[in-house]
């Protein structure tokens, strides 16, 4: 087999924890295949630098090896390598750094007071003008 569907792939490789995750990425315009946008259905082939957009960083991934079925996580190096330059990772620290405030564990869920005061310290300023979302992953 020498090409792959790009969600499976992702799915496979272990990028996105399901198949339907992936091809919503995809809907979304999160992934690129050599800098164009690509859709769930778009074929891949070895050599292929895949983009995956994860605000607030970008992953890249170099196909070695298109796959379907889902492989084990120690066989992950032989079929893609990541190739996400170091200045996406300090980005995605400094956010880590800045981004929230850790609640004690075992004070609960926050109220709504909490809540509000929480995001009006973490929401910038300069966000105020535009008219799309980021979506943050915790972990």
């Amino acid at each position: 087999m020498s090409e792959a569907r790009i969600d499976k792939w992702m799915w496979a490789v272990r990028i996105f924890k399901t198949r339907t995750i992936a091809a919503e990425a995809c809907k979304k315009g999160r992934i690129s295949i050599n800098g164009a946008l690509a859709k769930a259905a778009r074929m891949i082939k070895p050599g292929d630098v895949i983009q995956v957009r994860k605000p607030p960083i970008i992953y890249s991934f170099k196909v070695l090896q298109p796959i379907e079925k889902r492989v084990g996580a120690k066989l992950v190096s032989e079929v893609m390598e990541n190739v996400t330059t170091p200045d996406q990772y300090e980005l995605l620290e400094m956010s880590r750094a800045s981004g929230f405030i850790n609640r004690a564990k075992g004070t609960g869920r926050p109220t709504k007071k909490d809540r509000r005061s929480l995001e009006d310290f973490t929401a910038p300023e300069f966000m105020d003008d535009f008219d799309f979302e980021f979506d943050f992953e915790e972990k």
